[in-house]
């Protein structure tokens, strides 16, 4: 009778496994990865500037958690604290909220950088001194944003990543980024990542992404083309991708081409959230590496 049981309860999940394959396979083959999601191009945007003249413009980006994370209350307090450092700060919002796409899926870079470029007109801000920080994937979206636009002067990049991965959609088989050519070049992810994705274990999956070597040799931000210092503060124990290892790697590739700025990496020990503890190591970078050079204009050689 026990034997019964445990040979029927065996059978059952091989079933669900299977039909849980079955329908995995089902969503990648039917998505649509020709046409742009709805609302591509479009961004939210909010500016907050002080009274002073000639402000440099902090660029905030939010994860994967959508919506435009930087505009929240929860992020005001540190908002004002550049504010009353003088800087002036502009908050994207790029998927997750009315008008702009739903998923982070073929996100527009260009569309992105018109936003900054918008925004860097006011009277008040400093157009020549632009800084960009985003965490998590959008640590990887400013990585691969200031890596196209010399005009940004300053990146920091937290628990960040070193190449272009697939988009959020239910498919996953679409670049998180588009740009004037096209979609991003991106790392696929592999049938053998299905299971720890459907299981939750996010940084497995990731590791087994960038087993393939050859797409992330066609994937990987060109860091080297930045044009100013870089920042990046990772987690040693980060749970949903290895930032460390991704920004040690970073680092390796602007020391090979010999990078003509700063560039720091900063390894902080917990799990993925966990640098969030530690702004004022961020705000340590963009006083001495980024408003300093203000006097300047952010002079780079561009």
């Amino acid at each position: 009778m026990i034997l019964k049981i445990i040979k029927t309860t065996l059978l059952i999940g091989i079933v669900l496994i299977a039909a849980l394959f079955a329908y995995s396979y089902y969503v990648i083959a039917s998505f649509d990865t020709e046409t742009l999601p709805v609302n591509h191009g479009k961004v939210n945007v909010e500016l907050y500037v002080g009274d002073g003249e000639n402000q440099p413009l902090i660029v905030g980006f939010g994860g994967s958690e959508g919506g435009n994370a930087w505009a929240s209350d929860f992020w005001k307090p540190q908002r004002d604290k550049y504010l009353e450092k003088g800087y002036s700060f502009l908050a994207i919002g790029y998927f997750g909220m009315p008008g702009i796409p739903e998923k982070l899926d073929r996100i527009s870079l260009p569309a992105v950088y018109d936003a900054i470029r918008e925004a860097s007109q006011h009277p008040n801000v400093d157009g020549n001194c632009i800084a960009v920080m985003g965490g998590s994937k959008g640590g990887e979206l400013v990585l691969a944003l200031a890596s196209r636009y010399p005009d940004i002067k300053a990146v920091v990049g937290i628990v960040a990543a070193n190449a272009v991965f697939a988009g959020m959609s239910d498919a996953m088989t679409t670049s998180s980024f588009t740009d004037a050519a096209g979609q991003v070049p991106f790392i696929p992810v592999p049938w053998s990542a299905t299971w720890p994705l459907l299981t939750g274990d996010l940084r497995r999956v990731f590791e087994i992404i960038l087993e393939d070597a050859e797409a992330f040799e066609k994937s990987a931000i060109v860091v080297e083309n930045i044009n100013g210092p870089v920042f990046l503060i990772s987690a040693t124990e980060d749970e949903s991708w290895p930032s460390s290892e991704m920004s040690e790697q970073i680092v390796q590739r602007l020391e090979a081409n010999k990078f003509p700025f700063y560039y720091e990496h900063l390894a902080i020990e917990g799990s993925h959230g966990e640098p969030l503890k530690h702004f004022d190591q961020v705000d340590r970078f963009l006083d001495e590496h980024f408003k300093a050079d203000q006097a300047s204009g952010c002079h780079r050689d561009t």
